[in-house]
């Protein structure tokens, strides 16, 4: 196994399986090749054999000096028992503390409670929102009208 920085030309490869990781919902479009451009520092792929097994995209946050950003996470769905995602993560931390980071922050659907229980066991906090559904707190219409979605907050 080996982690290495996204290139340019990883956009092509990550977006044609990322649909089929996801079990056919159409994620591609929320990976435009700006983030492989922008943000090789801090976003990363996971190779085994040469295949990509994972992949991570993050930034540091232009806004709020200290903090980072998880932006999407894949691990294909035939690895996903095996700890790339908490390798990933675990890489992305060291990553941004050396670049001066205190804090990481992510997102995630309601619905998704295998996302939610990752995050929670990698130490992240939810945000308080404005209602709570299945006894999570969400904050409402967060990407548009009508997709609420769960805030995770990590400090170091």
């Amino acid at each position: 196994m080996r982690i290495r920085n996204v290139h340019v030309q990883d956009y092509r490869s990550v977006t044609a399986v990322v649909n089929d990781w996801w079990g056919g919902r159409q994620m591609a479009h929320l990976l435009p090749r700006l983030f492989f451009e922008h943000f090789q520092p801090t976003s990363f792929i996971v190779e085994e054999n040469g295949e990509m097994a994972a992949f991570l995209i993050g930034f540091l946050s232009q806004t709020s000096p200290g903090e980072a950003y998880i932006h999407f996470v894949g691990v294909h769905p035939e690895k996903r028992k095996d700890g790339l995602g908490k390798k990933l993560y675990q890489h992305f931390f060291e990553t941004v503390k050396e670049k001066g980071c205190h804090t990481v922050r992510c997102i995630t659907s309601p619905v998704n409670k295998t996302s939610i229980a990752f995050h929670t066991s990698m130490g992240f906090a939810i945000e308080q929102g404005d209602k709570t559904i299945d006894g999570i707190s969400v904050t409402s219409h967060y990407d548009g009208s009508g997709n609420d979605r769960v805030l995770f907050v990590k400090k170091f």
